[in-house]
Order: C-alpha cells, then sequence, then structure tokens
C-alpha cells in the first residue's frame, strides 16, 4: 500500500491544523503525507501554538498558513477538518472527520496546552488506525 495522505483543515491554519500536522509529522515519519490549510489562512502560524509544540520537540516556527485548496482534497485519503464548517469540498470515496476543538487564537498557553494535548491523543489514534501499528 502507498502511504496515506492526511489533510487537516481549519479555519486560518495557523492554530489547530499546523498543531495536528506537526504532531503527525513528528510522530509518523516519513509513513504518512501531511498537509495543512485553511478556508481563511492567516498570515502567521499562532505563536503561542510554536511555543507549546516547542515543548513537545515539535518545531512547527517554519510553517506558514495556507490555502485550502480543492487539489489539496483531491489528493488525500484522510481528511481532517477543525471548524472549518462546509467550506471543505466533499469528494466521494474519502475519509473525513471532523475533530470538535476549541480554537487557540487569543488563548493562554495553559488553554493551548489543552488542544495540543488532545491533539496528540487524536493524532497517535490516527496514526495506529492508518499503519495498524
Amino acid at each position: 500500500m502507498s502511504r496515506p495522505t492526511v489533510l487537516f483543515v481549519c479555519v486560518h491554519n495557523a492554530g489547530r491544523s499546523q498543531m495536528a500536522a506537526g504532531y503527525l509529522q513528528h510522530l509518523a515519519g516519513d509513513r504518512i503525507e501531511v498537509l495543512s490549510a485553511g478556508s481563511e489562512p492567516k498570515d502567521r502560524i499562532n505563536p503561542v501554538a510554536i511555543e507549546v509544540m516547542a515543548e513537545e520537540g515539535v518545531d512547527i516556527a517554519g510553517n506558514t498558513p495556507k490555502i485550502l485548496t480543492v487539489d489539496a482534497v483531491r489528493e488525500s485519503d484522510v481528511v481532517i477538518t477543525m471548524g472549518c464548517g462546509d467550506a471543505c469540498p466533499i469528494f466521494p470515496g474519502k475519509r473525513y472527520e471532523d475533530w470538535q476543538l476549541d480554537d487557540p487564537a487569543g488563548q493562554d498557553a495553559t488553554a493551548v496546552r489543552q488542544i495540543r494535548d488532545d491533539i496528540r491523543g487524536r493524532v497517535e489514534a490516527l496514526i495506529g488506525d492508518l499503519t495498524g501499528e
């Protein structure tokens, strides 16, 4: 089987989806292709998200929020949305999940750590599901 592609989508692609993509890249390495995007991307990653991910040894500081494209959805096997509502195009045959997570925008580090830890658990379960490990 070729390696699966996972796309994480949130509105701004500056917090939740970046943290999830950072964890998936960090924990799965090259076993899973990782993409992230936003329906209305911000111009930079949430600095608190960068800070709390660095505490876990995951560097997302060099990432840039990207606009969600139809092509990104088309080339993904799994599309995970995080509060982007109807902005995500739906293609038959794809696996879609919606992760209900608080938006870290404007939150302090303590709140963002809770979101981060929730995301890590979900990413670990996803890796197990996709790789059979």
